[in-house]
């Protein structure tokens, strides 16, 4: 599971966290593995059965101002018991002065003690993105990843199938590439897989016998993107007329990443197919499934009413001539 040190997030510096250390030095190595954050105003008030130490605490204007309503001595007390609980981190908000005990307690149990410029809750969402960011899962997949019609599609398949030529021929239609060849994969609350490409490999493109291509300097930057949602998954196949492939559409079947199930789909390549038309097609009839219109599901209830009319028709003639 991926990990950040505080001393990490605290030297952060494209993320406009805008973090200064006041106190705690001792414990910056600490690690946060969560992206979640929380405020401790329940914990300061004695109820700490819900406070999660491995979460980044965050110190706003109702804190420590519920902090000075207390008598010094109660809200020692009330710091020392929330410092007790061996917290990773501790942020004020709005470049706050915190109290001077609460500091004494961050060096005495090595807590780090942050302070940021930002308001509470927009500190929390410039936190929480870049701990989503640098905290989820990531991994990466073999493949191609293209924009096509606002659907991420992440093409697949052994080497030499045709995935890049697939990609290329639906660029050279105004289609938009993502990644080539390998593609970083990062999990993303609360259930979204978005794919981008390697810093050394963005932007470009091996097509066999052509070598690497710059697709970005070849077609303009309306050819590519820094990163996509992923959709829908093809895999493109050698044809083999030993196995039966999906002739109907009736039957969804799904890809896992991280856990998040994608709908897939397995095309068979062969001389005289066009591959990148079926890719093109796909993407669009996800895009109609994701509207709520199944043009399969369709045709099988058109099928099974006409048959249901057929075999009444039939049953009433029959039955007809058996009175006569």
């Amino acid at each position: 599971m991926p990990k950040l040190t505080i001393k990490e997030i605290l030297e952060e510096e494209e993320a406009g966290l805008d973090l200064e250390l006041l106190a705690g030095a001792g414990g910056l190595a600490k690690t946060i593995s969560v992206p979640r954050i929380q405020k401790p105003g329940l914990a300061l008030a004695g109820y700490t059965q819900s406070l999660h130490p491995d979460r980044i605490q965050i110190l706003g204007s109702t804190e420590l101002s519920f902090l000075d309503t207390l008598p010094r001595a109660q809200a020692v007390e009330q710091l020392a018991e929330l410092c007790r609980h061996n917290l990773s981190c501790l942020i004020i908000t709005k470049n706050q002065d915190p109290p001077d005990y609460l500091v004494a307690h961050a060096n005495a149990g090595d807590t780090p003690l942050l302070r940021t410029r930002h308001l509470s809750s927009n500190f929390i969402a410039l936190l929480t993105r870049f701990l989503e960011e640098r905290l989820l899962p990531t991994s990466t997949l073999h493949g191609v990843l293209m924009d096509v019609l606002g659907i991420g599609v992440l093409i697949q398949g052994k080497s030499g199938v045709g995935k890049s030529e697939c990609a290329l021929e639906l660029i050279l239609r105004g289609y938009r590439l993502v990644a080539d060849d390998i593609i970083r994969v990062r999990f993303k609350l609360p259930s979204v897989i978005f794919g981008e490409g390697m810093d050394l490999l963005h932007y470009h493109m091996e097509i066999r016998g052509l070598g690497i291509l710059n697709i970005k300097h070849l077609f303009g930057v309306a050819a590519i993107r820094e990163r996509k949602k992923i959709d829908l998954v093809v895999e493109l196949v050698q044809w083999d007329d030993d196995k039966e492939y999906d002739r109907l559409g009736l039957e969804q079947q799904f890809y896992s990443i991280h856990g998040v199930e994608l709908p897939f789909v397995r095309v068979p390549v062969a001389p005289g197919r066009n591959i990148s038309t079926i890719v093109e097609v796909a993407a669009r009839n996800q895009l109609l499934k994701e509207m709520g219109y199944h043009s399969a599901r369709e045709f099988q209830d058109l099928l099974e009413k006409r048959m249901a009319e057929t075999a009444h028709l039939h049953s009433h003639t029959i039955i007809g001539d058996d009175l006569e």
